[in-house]
C-alpha cells in the first residue's frame, strides 16, 4: 500500500462528511466494498494496524537496505490471541506502511514468540556471503507439546535468516541455538545486537523476574554471560520484551546504556506497562544503581515496545504495542484488533543527577498533520472555553502553558466524554475514559482514571502534545519527558473540546493548533 489515491479522498471526504453530520464513525459497509478496508469503526488512521486477525508485540525492528521492518506478533486465524506467527510490513519513513507476508509460521519447534532482528553486516554466521548479507531473525520458539505434558523447558530460542530483505526466510536447521536447561517457564524475547568494543553478538532474554545475557561471536552458538534485575525494579508480574542500548545525555558527551522490561501485571495504572533502567554495560554485564521503578509511559496502552537496530541516523527509535493483556482480547474491533504506537525516539535527560528517559514522536511525523485552528487563547480563572472541530478523533492538538490547574474534555453528539486534566498539587496528569464510549466490554477497561506524576515538571511554560485516532490517544509533555498512551472507543467522533481554567489566575494558551491528521491508508484493495 502507498500513500492515499485521490480519487478514493473525494470518495472518503463525502462519505465522511455525511457521518460527521450523524456524529458517528461511518461504517464499513456504507462504503462501497473496494474501499472499506481501512475505514471500520475504530480503524487507526495514522497508527499501524494489520488488515485483518489479531496482532501484539512487535518485533524485529530493523532497517535495511531503505526500508524499516514492523515484524510483529501475528494470528491469522482470529482476532484474539492464538498460535503465533511474525507478521511483516515495512516503511521507507516509518510514517506510510505496507503490508507483507506472514514471515514466520510455527513449526515442529512451536509457535513463534518474540524476538528482534539484525544485519549481519561481517556474514560472521556464515548463512550469507561478504557481498550479501543475511538478515537474521533471533526468537523464542514455545512448545505446546511440551507445555501441555507439564515440561518447563518448553521456551527455546531459535534464528532465520532472508537474504532478500525479508521477502523469504529460512529456518536454521540445527534450531534451538539456546535451550532451556534451566527450565523456566517464562524464557524468551531475545533482542540482539552487535557490540563493538567486545568484538561480539549480545543477546539479552528474560527468564521470569530477571533478565539474562548471553555473547556470541556468530549468532548460532551462544555462553551466558550475566544476569540483572531480580531484586531491582518492578516485580508485580512477568519480565518481558527487554532491549538494551546506549544512549548520549541530552547536551552532554556522557554515554550511559538503557535496558528497557515490559512487565505484565505491574504497571502503575493496572496490567501491563514498560519500565526503563539507566545503567553502564562493559560488555559482559549491565548494572544499575537505580532503585526505583521508571517508566516509559504512564497510560494503560503502551507494552512490549522495543527498538530499531542500524537505524542510518543513529537515533534510539521506539514502537510499542498500543493495548493492555486485561482487556487485548475483548476491545470492540470485529475484523482486526490492536494497533502500534506512533514510532517515538528516545532520548535520555539529566535533572539534579537523576537520568530520564524521554519518548516523543518522529519528527517526520508532522507532514501528515494540516493546521486548521491555531492562537493564542486565554482563559479566565475559573472560566472555560470550547473549541468545535469534526476531525478531534483524526488530529493533533499542540499548545504551550505554564498554567498547571487545567482541563480539557472531548465530546460527541451521543455524550460520550473523554477527561484530562492537570493538577498542579499534588503534580499530576490524569485521564478518565470512564465515560469515554464503550467501556463494557471488559470490567477492567474503564477502571479508576489512570494517573501519570509529574514531579520534576519544570517551571514556565512547557508543551503538550495530543495525539487522537479513532481508537487511542497519545500524551505528552514537556517533549516526551512524560508520556501517556490510552486506548478509547467513542460511539463517534469526538467534535468538541472544552477547556476549563480550574486556577486563580488566567490560564495562557500559547500557539493553540488544532491540526487534522490525514490517512496513511489508500484504502485500495491489496
Amino acid at each position: 500500500m502507498g500513500r492515499i489515491n485521490t480519487i478514493f479522498i473525494c470518495l472518503i471526504l463525502v462519505l465522511g462528511m455525511n457521518s460527521c453530520k450523524e456524529g458517528r464513525t461511518p461504517k464499513a459497509e456504507e462504503l462501497p466494498q473496494e474501499v472499506n478496508r481501512y475505514v471500520e469503526p475504530y480503524r487507526p488512521q495514522f497508527h499501524y494496524s494489520p488488515p485483518e486477525k489479531w496482532m501484539n508485540d512487535p518485533n524485529g525492528l530493523v532497517y535495511h537496505e531503505g526500508v524499516y521492518h514492523l515484524f510483529y506478533q501475528y494470528y491469522p486465524g482470529g482476532i484474539v490471541w492464538g498460535p503465533m506467527h511474525w507478521g511483516h510490513a515495512v516503511s521507507k519513513d516509518l510514517v506510510y506502511w505496507e503490508h507483507r507476508p506472514v514471515a514466520l509460521y510455527p513449526d515442529e519447534n512451536g509457535y513463534i514468540f518474540s524476538g528482534s532482528a539484525v544485519v549481519d553486516h561481517q556474514n560472521s554466521s556464515g548463512l550469507g556471503t561478504a557481498d550479501k548479507p543475511p538478515l537474521v531473525a533471533v526468537f523464542t520458539y514455545h512448545n505446546t507439546d511440551l507445555e501441555k505434558a507439564g515440561q518447563t523447558d518448553f521456551q527455546t530460542q531459535g534464528i532465520a535468516y532472508s537474504l532478500d530483505n525479508g521477502q523469504s526466510w529460512i529456518k536454521y536447521h540445527d534450531n534451538p541455538v539456546i535451550p532451556n536447561t534451566e527450565g523456566y517457564k517464562d524464557f524468551r524475547d531475545p533482542k540482539v545486537f552487535w557490540h563493538e568494543e567486545s568484538g561480539k553478538w549480545i543477546m539479552v532474554l528474560v527468564a521470569g523476574d530477571h533478565a539474562q545475557l548471553y555473547g556470541s561471536a556468530d549468532l548460532k552458538s551462544w555462553e551466558y554471560l550475566s544476569s540483572f534485575g531480580k531484586e531491582q525494579g518492578a516485580h508485580g508480574g512477568v519480565w518481558e520484551c527487554p532491549d538494551l542500548f546506549p544512549l548520549k545525555v541530552d547536551d552532554q558527551g556522557q554515554e550511559k546504556w538503557v535496558m528497557i522490561i515490559s512487565i505484565n501485571p505491574g504497571a502503575p495504572n493496572g496490567g501491563s506497562g514498560t519500565q526503563y533502567f539507566i545503567g553502564d554495560f562493559d560488555g559482559t554485564t549491565f548494572s544499575s544503581g537505580q532503585e526505583d521503578a521508571r517508566w516509559i509511559d504512564w497510560g494503560t496502552d503502551n507494552y512490549a515496545g522495543v527498538t530499531y537496530n542500524d537505524v542510518p541516523t543513529g537515533e534510539r527509535i521506539f514502537i510499542g504495542w498500543m493495548s493492555n493483556w486485561d482487556y487485548a482480547n475483548e476491545t470492540p474491533t470485529e475484523a482486526w484488533r490492536s494497533a502500534m504506537t506512533l514510532p517515538r525516539k528516545l532520548r535520555l535527560k539529566q535533572n539534579a543527577g537523576v537520568y530520564t528517559l524521554a519518548n516523543y514522536p518522529l519528527t517526520d511525523l508532522g507532514t501528515i498533520f494540516k493546521s486548521e485552528i491555531r492562537k493564542d487563547l486565554t482563559i479566565p480563572a475559573g472560566g472555560s472555553e470550547s473549541l468545535d472541530f469534526d476531525h478531534f478523533s483524526q488530529s493533533q492538538i499542540r499548545f504551550r502553558t505554564s498554567g498547571r490547574d487545567f482541563g480539557l474534555a472531548f465530546t460527541n453528539e451521543q455524550g460520550d466524554t473523554l477527561r484530562m486534566r492537570m493538577e498542579g498539587k499534588p503534580g499530576r496528569f490524569v485521564l478518565d475514559r470512564r465515560a469515554s464510549g464503550k467501556t463494557d466490554f471488559d470490567p477492567d477497561f474503564a477502571g479508576d482514571p489512570q494517573v501519570m506524576p509529574l514531579t520534576a515538571l519544570q517551571d514556565g511554560a512547557v508543551g503538550f502534545r495530543l495525539l487522537m485516532d479513532w481508537s487511542s490517544v497519545e500524551i505528552f509533555i514537556d517533549e516526551g519527558s512524560y508520556a501517556m498512551t490510552s486506548q478509547v472507543f467513542p460511539n463517534g467522533h469526538y467534535t468538541q473540546l472544552l477547556l476549563e481554567n480550574a486556577g486563580a489566575e488566567p490560564l495562557l494558551l500559547e500557539d493553540l493548533d488544532v491540526s487534522r491528521a490525514e490517512t496513511i491508508w489508500d484504502y485500495t484493495p491489496e
